[in-house]
């Protein structure tokens, strides 16, 4: 190690400092470097700061500059915006709850982060020329962190557990409809029809998980203590406390994981969160708005990313369960809604303007965005003139939930929908849930006729997004069906053409925006607050995190 000066910023007069209400450039740049540069190139991050800052007072201080440890050292810590409902992964039901359950586990491939499908557990793999047979070739000598081989037996048991009553995941693994074992490294997955993305989404959601471990505990042992084949093992799980991970010492790929100890902490309060932060207590603080980025700004030891999500976040009308019979089976009522809701106001008013309003579930970076489509205008007189036509000219009233603590000011969006709805005469019952309750009705298809959530997606395409949200019956998450959306879910799925694939997808959009299964609300900017001592760290913009590749300064 050698020593080196650093320029450290004491005093910072922030002067005629703003955030632009534009959306950020596609191709943004890279953050203030840290103490010691990382020995991967950052992504989809750059500087919040676009007016000079006047710096009133420079002085040095040496810094020990650290190489890339080549064995696990030091501890990371990342606050969760939500308090997970399972670290088992088919359960793991939000975002942050698979965050903090992928750690522990491998799938057969993997997305890197360009986005391409590559070997994981997996070396290589066979696709039939019908496209309904995957035949896989399994790494040899890996295993799990209790010891136990990693096999095809361990596919065909993943396979099963994934699709065990009350999992949440269960259209993500039926989507197989048969698991074959040539031998202890070969096996062969069948589909009843081809489906493009498959590689995508095993690599996304098929955790592997040792079989003789699994017998002997159980399904309810099992989420209770799980196992995989992992960069980290799990040391305690202290429910809405704390998730506390160790290196795993025989993890199959050479040099990772980095980091010795690795914590996740649920932290839902946006305020907590930013002085956890900046009093050292977590390295990593998600989920922070404009606002919060920006009285972060000149924090001593901190640096600001701002990033687009591919997240799309939506009211939802539901006709599966309690919204059978309700107003909202008109589709002139659900027209009504998006016009009424001024949508654009709510994206300055709480968000500093960073966002852009979407036209659907297909956000702009995804395969066959449709330019052409516009975001419904507010316009609350064409809003009661639809209500009028369809028989509700003097409104109606109907029950309305969304999560709390785990997106930024989503609370205060929903608040300000219903305010926008009543407007127009549509009284809503608004009920704020604890986020893992909401996320378990949600999947047990038990919240009312409206409510608010949103979805992230990191293949490049929507079709997950799209299934899980308007997949009938058997997708988890799904509150709408509609016979002609899955008809165009279906031919997504058998076209391996991405020519014709993407035409699919602009058809899907407009059919979705002349019959809104959602009111369609934004397209999110993010901001995280990260500790200097943090190295080769970048999210992903589905807001995931990968850390085997991560380390910490220890001096």
């Amino acid at each position: 190690m050698r020593a080196k000066l650093w320029t450290v910023v004491l005093v910072l007069l922030l002067v005629g400092m703003i955030f632009s209400s534009c959306a950020p450039s596609p191709a943004p740049t890279s953050a203030p470097a840290p103490a010691v540069q990382s020995t991967q190139p950052p992504v989809v991050v750059t500087q919040i700061v676009e007016k000079p800052i006047t710096v009133t007072q420079v002085v040095t201080q040496p810094v020990v500059a650290q190489p890339t440890p080549v064995k696990p050292v030091g501890t990371l810590t990342l606050a969760l915006s939500a308090s997970p409902n399972s670290i088992d992964l088919p359960l793991a039901s939000e975002r942050e709850a698979q965050n903090a359950s992928w750690p522990m586990f491998d799938s057969l491939v993997w997305l890197n982060d360009q986005g391409k499908v590559v070997p994981a557990l997996a070396t290589s793999w066979d696709i039939s020329p019908d496209g309904k047979t995957y035949t896989f070739h399994l790494r040899q000598g890996v295993s799990f962190s209790n010891g136990e081989p990693f096999t095809a037996d361990s596919v065909i048991a993943s396979w099963k557990h994934g699709q065990s009553k009350g999992m949440q995941w269960v259209e993500k693994w039926s989507v197989v409809t048969d698991v074959q074992k040539v031998d202890d490294y070969t096996i062969k997955l069948v589909l009843s029809a081809p489906n493009v993305l498959l590689l995508r989404i095993i690599a996304q959601y098929w955790a592997m998980i040792p079989p003789k471990y699994l017998a002997q505990v159980g399904d309810d042992g099992f989420t209770a203590k799980p196992i995989g084949t992992g960069p980290f093992v799990l040391q305690e799980w202290i429910k809405d406390d704390r998730i506390v991970y160790k290196a795993n010492p025989n993890y199959w790929v050479p040099g990772e994981p980095k980091v010795d100890t690795l914590i996740f902490r649920p932290v839902p309060d946006e305020s907590t969160r930013i002085a956890a932060v900046q009093t050292g207590e977590v390295d990593i603080a998600p989920r922070l708005t404009s606002d919060e980025a920006q009285s972060l700004l000149g924090a001593p030891n901190l640096r600001i990313l701002k990033y687009t999500v591919d997240r799309e976040f939506y009211i939802a009308f539901n006709n599966m369960t309690s919204g059978k019979g309700q107003p909202t089976e008109d589709v002139r009522v659900r027209q009504a809604m998006n016009y009424a809701v001024d949508r654009a106001a709510i994206i300055k008013s709480l968000f500093g303007g960073y966002g852009n309003l979407s036209t659907g579930l297909i956000a702009p970076n995804d395969m066959g965005y449709d330019t052409s489509i516009k975001p419904y205008p507010y316009d609350p007189v064409k809003a009661k003139q639809l209500l009028s036509d369809a028989g509700y000219p003097n409104g109606f009233s109907m029950d309305f939930a969304c999560p709390s603590g785990a997106y930024s000011h989503f609370e205060e969006v929903c608040q300000a929908v219903q305010e926008y709805l009543q407007k127009v005469g549509i009284t809503t019952n608004l009920d704020i849930e604890e986020s893992g309750h909401f996320w378990d009705l949600e999947g047990q298809k038990q919240l009312p006729p409206l409510f608010g959530d949103s979805w992230a997606e990191t293949s490049g395409e929507a079709y997950p997004r799209l299934q899980g949200a308007l997949g009938g019956k058997d997708a988890a998450f799904s509150s709408w069906t509609d016979p002609k959306i899955l008809d165009f879910l279906q031919q997504i799925a058998a076209t391996g053409d991405d020519t014709q694939r993407a035409a699919i997808y602009g058809q899907l959009e407009k059919y979705m925006y002349d019959n809104p299964p959602f009111i369609y609300l934004y397209e999110p900017v993010t901001f995280e607050a990260v500790n200097n001592r943090v190295q080769a760290y970048a999210p992903r913009a589905a807001e995931e995190y990968y850390l085997q590749n991560t380390w910490v300064l220890t001096q």
